[in-house]
């Protein structure tokens, strides 16, 4: 845990808890279906560089989270707590630019000696209302925030919910596509998998669900028309495979090029569907794998 001076939090010292990246090949999801959107919700730029974002509290133990424009300074932070060594994370002044009341993501650690977390007060000192305080989603409810988290689960998870598809339903070609699980927030995505014989496909009659279909073909379409920075994101995965986390209005995808996908969708709370591999959706995952943006 580090402090930071005059982050523009009541010029307090800030007690850095955790510190996550916003560029377009990392983001917070909760925080939207791509890069653009995810900036937007904060209030910034979508630079190509990307953001830093820290997230503390001050001295009177209020949640802050501090947007900093030094990316390579939050990634060596990042790294080496993921190591498990200590990092002093304390962004110049100069690389700050703005600090924001609340935090976007649940944290569940606080800094010792300060009273427990809350959001800061408004600011009386200007006309102007500022912003609200950034709050986790609500674990209780489903909507898009709730979609994306339980996607990033599965990412991080994928052995697991893998390991819940047997090879008929992963490798059958027969074109239906059937729920796994259920997911109803990204803490408890812990349902058995559910195998009624479905098989997965990425044909045009594949996937039995309307919104699998709708899904896959808004992915297909992906190809010849890129959407924004961040829709499709490409992260390192055993054997030279490539995780694929692939977002549009309403739905999230999970994949491996190697394998199957899982699909959430907003007007299915708590659903995971199943894709399995067929004989397009390698051919798909190959293409939106090359437009997809790479952690440096």
């Amino acid at each position: 845990m580090a402090g930071t001076d005059d982050t523009g939090a009541d010029d307090d010292a800030l007690f850095v808890l955790t510190a996550v990246l916003l560029t377009p090949a990392q983001f917070p999801s909760v925080l939207g279906d791509d890069y653009v959107a995810a900036c937007a919700e904060l209030g910034l730029e979508p630079y190509a560089e990307g953001y830093g974002l820290v997230l503390g509290q001050d001295s009177g133990g209020a949640r802050w989270t501090v947007v900093v424009d030094d990316v390579s300074l939050v990634a060596v932070a990042i790294a080496s707590w993921d190591c498990g060594m200590e990092y002093d994370l304390s962004p110049d002044d100069r690389s700050v630019v703005c600090a924001l009341p609340g935090w976007p993501l649940a944290l569940a650690v606080a800094a010792p000696g300060v009273p427990e977390p809350h959001d800061p007060p408004p600011d009386t000192s200007s006309e102007e209302e500022g912003p609200a305080a950034l709050a986790p989603p609500d674990t209780e409810a489903w909507g898009a925030p709730q979609r994306r988290l339980g996607a990033d689960e599965i990412a991080l998870q994928w052995s697991a919910w893998r390991d819940r598809i047997d090879d008929e339903t992963a490798f059958g070609r027969s074109g239906d596509t059937e729920p796994s699980g259920t997911a109803s927030s990204a803490e408890a995505m812990t349902g058995d998998a559910v195998d009624d014989g479905g098989r997965g496909d990425s044909g045009a009659a594949g996937g039995r669900h309307p919104g699998v279909r709708a899904a896959l073909e808004a992915a297909r379409a992906y190809v010849t028309a890129p959407p924004p920075p961040g829709r499709i994101r490409s992260a390192f995965a055993p054997g030279g495979a490539r995780t694929l986390r692939v977002d549009g209005p309403g739905w999230s995808l999970v994949a491996r090029t190697d394998d199957i996908a899982f699909i959430l969708l907003d007007e299915e709370p708590g659903e995971v569907m199943t894709v399995g591999r067929g004989p397009e959706l390698p051919g798909l995952l190959k293409s939106l794998d090359e437009l997809a943006v790479r952690p440096n």
